[in-house]
């Protein structure tokens, strides 16, 4: 029998970013590097807000979905019961298991995913780990999404679905945090250091934000440190406006991200700012870098270190 390379891969990992745009580039990225024609099981995983959908229509392009973040598709959440051979054209199906489950029974739609699959389609499932006790098959390809992206082929030695979404569960805060702070920092370069926000671009990393611009301008650091210090501090309300705007304390602000955020800054328990421009040589830009820590000395040479999977003694 032939071995197939992804056989190898125990995972990918990627930055989850803070932006819809770049979350959907990614997920473009990722179904061109990990998906083949014969994954009919895909599963993700992960809490509300983390960007599930904007993932799945990166991967999809085009894919019709059961919801979105403003409103359900009851055409599309009521397919479970349609007759497959009327609805057979399709070659792609979406199911979000939260809103699945509160309109039908759980084996209808463990029927559906049964059928389709043996038709040789493609079911997307998000929330699969609350599928996958049903079910009794892991997905071919599982996705979970927090404050990082992990890609992985389950095997008969996992990992299980549950698995990945307590990981994935509980780093999402992080970067809601660092997201909240980002959308703060933003403001106030751009309101009280005059700084042009056509210069700025974000970036990812893990635990915190980079502000790439384009080119250098004069900036005092310490000064913009305790400003975004003292606006966490007054434990401002965070909330959504629209696609494109947040509200931070009754103020409008720019966002590219509305729903990833905390609910209030008093929910920050660390942050610095690193007291200078970081040169990154790759984009020709200066970082504007600020991490979750208060360690004013933080070594930022190594925060790229894998770190979710840790050895256990059996």
């Amino acid at each position: 029998m032939l071995s197939r390379i992804q056989d190898y891969s125990v995972f990918s990992q990627y930055f989850a970013p803070h932006g819809r745009e770049r979350l959907l580039f990614l997920g473009e990225q990722i179904a061109q590097r990990h998906l083949t024609h014969t994954d009919r099981l895909v599963g993700i995983v992960g809490d509300a807000g983390s960007g599930k959908s904007s993932l799945i229509r990166g991967m999809f392009p085009g894919l019709e979905l059961s919801n979105d973040d403003d409103m359900l598709n009851p055409r599309k959440i009521m397919q479970v019961r349609d007759l497959f051979e009327d609805v057979q054209q399709s070659t792609t199906y979406h199911i979000d298991m939260r809103f699945q489950i509160a309109f039908t029974q759980m084996y209808e739609i463990v029927e559906f995913v049964q059928n389709a699959l043996e038709h040789k389609r493609r079911v997307i499932v998000e929330h699969f780990n609350l599928l996958y006790p049903a079910l009794g098959m892991n997905a071919d390809i599982l996705v979970g999404i927090g404050e990082e992206i992990i890609v992985t082929r389950p095997s008969i030695f996992g990992p299980q679905p549950q698995s990945i979404y307590n990981i994935v569960s509980s780093s999402l805060h992080y970067r809601r945090v660092a997201h909240t702070i980002e959308d703060i920092t933003m403001l106030i370069l751009s309101t009280e250091f005059n700084v042009d926000r056509k210069i700025i671009y974000p970036s990812d990393m893990r635990n915190g934000f980079i502000l790439k611009l384009t080119k250098e301008v004069d900036l005092d650091f310490e000064r913009l440190n305790a400003r975004v210090k003292e606006e966490i501090a007054k434990n401002l309300d965070i909330c959504y406006f629209d696609e494109d705007h947040i509200l931070i304390g009754g103020t409008k602000v720019v966002c590219n991200f509305p729903r990833l955020h905390v609910l209030n800054t008093s929910e920050v328990e660390a942050f610095t700012l690193i007291k200078r421009y970081i040169p990154d040589p790759k984009s020709d830009t200066f970082c504007i870098v600020g991490v979750l820590s208060n360690d004013e000395n933080i070594s930022i040479d190594n925060l790229n270190t894998v770190h979710f999977l840790q050895r256990k003694k059996i």
